[in-house]
């Protein structure tokens, strides 16, 4: 028998893919869909082919000088390889293994969500420390449980109702999520590297390589990304590594509360860093490095842009018409339905290089901008009032490779320290407009970014643009990974 992968959301453009995958030493083959392809002399990625009648199922692979029976050849068929049979299975850790070669299913956010690992709509897990490679769809999933409706809701109205349901099964501060994913090396996964539709509630993501996600496979949809989250409440996206993605990290619906903070994102693409979608605020991002071609894709309000390097485009979408829900404070409980008008965001002490903030101007709420700095051409948006444009200074920002991590070379120059930083805090951000809540920290403490990208102590008094606290010297050197995680980075609420 072979599984197709399909349902909602998901486009094969044609082509029949299948949940199962051929692994010769370890790496997959890519699957073709037709016999043709693999009689064909052996091209740059070797492939397989696959079909199957009622008795048996045949399978053709392509071993370019290799002796098939001398070598590690695996067909892998089991859908996960460490998942709860039901929900509400809780206090799980799981620590230190090499997961591998999973044929995990398409998950999207209106059915239930089977990973690789996954924690199938429980509570308080820890996955951290493992190696969790080669899965078909997704690495891990902090998901959504199964029921009839699963895959028969591919609509906003349809989602509305998954969120209901949910509601009625127990999804709540008490029952569900504050998992810790931590210090995982997620990669090689066809569809995301961590997914989770209203089961990442309260939960911590820290110190986790994901990269290879989505690259080289012969299908597509709406849930592919390094971290793809559903109302991810009250959770911390930290100081993860995130490249070679189709997308880095998406939020889309219901993500209040959420905080992206300290993350290095590069090569991510054809999409972007960051893609924030239907949501009302409020939420922070603040200190990352966003250094891909398309920094960031804005389809939301209410959110708080702080600290942050961005060196590509920003992406604004205006007049989005779906009407998504806003939540109660540090509650699963909905609030309310709103469009998202556009707007009412807030961008202070960003470092902006070559594109700027002008796909800003025609959003239709008011815009909070200040003290931001815009370098080798970037251009602000009509709505900030005192930028700092220096266009004819390149800071020659360069992420460079070497044995020991990842390092930033910036060339600094003084003439940034014309612009007066502001302390940014819970009072100076105000109120989003649509829940009509303030910026608070996940615990319902005030904020107060008063710390950079590797956690030192910011000048309050005049925090310097972007995630460094940056020393005067003119060509600067900066470990950006692995770097040490702060102590306080990991929730336990």
């Amino acid at each position: 028998m072979l599984t197709r992968i399909s349902y909602d959301w998901f486009s094969s453009e044609g082509n029949k893919i299948h949940t199962g995958a051929v692994y010769l030493n370890g790496d997959w083959l890519a699957e073709t869909f037709a016999l043709a392809d693999v009689i064909k002399p052996v091209g740059k990625t070797p492939l397989w082919f696959a079909q199957a009648d009622k008795a048996e199922t045949t399978i053709w692979a392509q071993f370019k000088g290799i002796d098939p029976n001398k070598e590690n050849v695996e067909v892998n068929a089991r859908q996960t390889v460490f998942y709860p049979e039901k929900p509400g299975v809780n206090y799980i850790t799981v620590r230190g293994f090499t997961m591998e070669h999973a044929a995990t299913p398409w998950a999207p956010p209106t059915a239930e969500q089977i990973g690789l690992i996954g924690t199938h709509w429980s509570k308080g897990w820890i996955i951290e420390n493992n190696t969790i490679r080669y899965s078909v769809c997704t690495g891990v999933t902090l998901g959504k449980y199964g029921d009839e409706w699963d895959n028969r809701a591919e609509s906003a109205e349809g989602y509305v109702g998954t969120i209901r349901r949910a509601l009625k099964n127990g999804w709540s501060k008490e029952n569900i999520g504050h998992h810790v994913v931590r210090n995982n090396h997620i990669s090689h996964c066809g569809q995301a590297g961590i997914v989770g539709s209203m089961g990442a509630v309260f939960s911590t993501v820290t110190g986790n390589v994901i990269h290879d996600i989505n690259l080289g496979r012969s299908f597509n949809g709406a849930e592919m990304a390094g971290i793809k989250f559903h109302g991810a409440i009250d959770t911390v996206i930290s100081n993860n590594h995130i490249y070679r993605t189709t997308r880095g990290i998406w939020l889309d619906w219901m993500n209040q509360g959420t905080r992206v903070t300290g993350n290095l994102l590069h090569d991510n693409g054809p999409a972007e860093d960051i893609f924030v979608e239907v949501n009302h605020g409020p939420f922070v991002v603040d200190n990352n490095l966003l250094l891909s071609p398309i920094s960031m894709w804005v389809n939301s309000q209410g959110c708080a842009y702080v600290h942050n390097l961005i060196t590509g485009r920003v992406v604004v979408n205006t007049g989005e018409r779906r009407k998504t829900p806003y939540l109660k404070e540090h509650s699963t409980e909905v609030a309310g339905l709103a469009e998202n008008l556009s707007g009412d965001e807030r961008y202070y002490n960003n470092l902006i290089v070559n594109k700027g903030l002008t796909e800003y101007d025609p959003v239709k709420l008011p815009m909070f901008m200040g003290s931001n700095v815009y370098l080798n051409g970037a251009k602000p948006s009509k709505h900030e009032s005192d930028p700092l444009v220096l266009p004819a200074i390149d800071p020659g920002i360069n992420l460079v490779e070497k044995p020991d991590g990842m390092y930033l070379h910036v060339d600094y120059d003084k003439a940034w320290t014309q612009q007066k930083g502001r302390l940014v805090t819970t009072e100076l951000l105000g109120k989003a407009k649509t829940p009509n809540l303030p910026y608070m920290n996940y615990d319902g403490s005030a904020l107060k970014i008063d710390t950079d990208y590797f956690g030192n102590k910011r000048n309050t008094g005049n925090p310097a643009p972007g995630p460094f606290q940056l020393s005067g010297e003119k060509v600067i050197r900066l470990k950006v990974w692995p770097r040490k995680q702060p102590e306080n980075e990991t929730q336990s609420n």
